[in-house]
């Protein structure tokens, strides 16, 4: 297929940056008036070294938009019961507003036992059951961060969702389920694909969005692609202690509209829409 679009590579690091921007105005605003910060409580079980990192780069985030973050570490060894009395305290506690327990969780603890032991009016992860179940019935909550950003992405590229053909690859509770319900919300035609999806590719054609998210290196090509789509690509793997993602992002050149790239596309406004999430919980509770 010749090259004949000019393909946005999406600076999902841009976009994050702007965001936070209002983020931190409207946390100045707050502060200028004399109410304290919004705070974020992080819990870690474990050392694991990519947790480790992820925790890292979300107290630097909250630091930069002037939002307290406070960290609470548990060895591997804990217990659910552990694990479950700290996020009580938490819950229990008026200065947190917001509750992010770092998965993945040892093989001991039970992560939906967790979510579901988080207050819903401080999941800013958006995992607890009764935000899923308000989720799906288009009420007020808190959405999963990734999807959300998804949904950032799409708006702020300008790209219409109405009456859109949506594809999304990937039905995970994290990414490929929520961002369905969003994409439906925002009355696109969804269909959901999957390892058992009869003729992937020609799914993946018919889409106006595409969204991939199953973890299998550049699974989607480029003569995948409808010319003109947005693509959407949520992937993290390793080829030869390289990351790359779901899409072939050299091989959609000059036939998507936008395409994410793997490193700096999706990412930055996942843990954007956290503290959005954050900053949400924290005005939810002045009213």
């Amino acid at each position: 297929m010749s090259s004949t679009l000019e393909t946005t590579v999406v600076n999902g690091l841009g976009l994050a940056q702007d965001i936070r921007k209002e983020l931190a105005e409207r946390i100045a605003g707050h502060v200028a008036a004399g109410r304290r910060a919004p705070c974020l409580a992080v819990v870690l079980v474990g050392d694991d070294p990519g947790s480790a990192s992820y925790i890292k780069g979300k107290r630097r985030a909250c630091k930069r938009i002037g939002m307290d973050s406070v960290e609470h570490d548990l060895s591997a060894a804990a217990t659910q019961d552990d694990l479950l009395a700290r996020v009580g305290a938490l819950n229990r506690d008026d200065t947190i507003d917001g509750i992010l327990v770092q998965l993945p969780l040892p093989r001991q603890i039970s992560a939906n036992a967790v979510a579901e032991a988080v207050d819903p009016g401080k999941d800013v992860d958006g995992l607890h059951p009764l935000n899923a179940g308000r989720m799906l019935l288009g009420e007020s909550c808190f959405l999963p961060c990734t999807p959300r950003g998804i949904l950032e992405i799409l708006r702020r590229c300008e790209i219409p969702l109405e009456g859109a053909r949506a594809v999304v690859v990937g039905r995970s509770a994290i990414v490929g389920k929520p961002v369905s319900l969003l994409l439906l919300r925002e009355n696109a035609t969804v269909t959901m694909c999957h390892s058992r999806t009869r003729d992937l590719a020609q799914r993946c054609r018919e889409a106006d969005v595409l969204v991939v998210a199953v973890g299998s290196p550049r699974l989607v090509k480029g003569d995948w692609i409808k010319p003109g789509a947005a693509v959407i690509d949520v992937g993290a793997s390793s080829v030869d202690g390289e990351p790359v993602g779901d899409v072939d992002t050299e091989g959609v050149m000059g036939i998507a509209k936008i395409v994410t790239p793997h490193r700096r596309g999706v990412g930055p406004l996942t843990i954007t829409m956290l503290l959005a999430n954050t900053l949400d919980a924290f005005e939810a509770g002045l009213a």
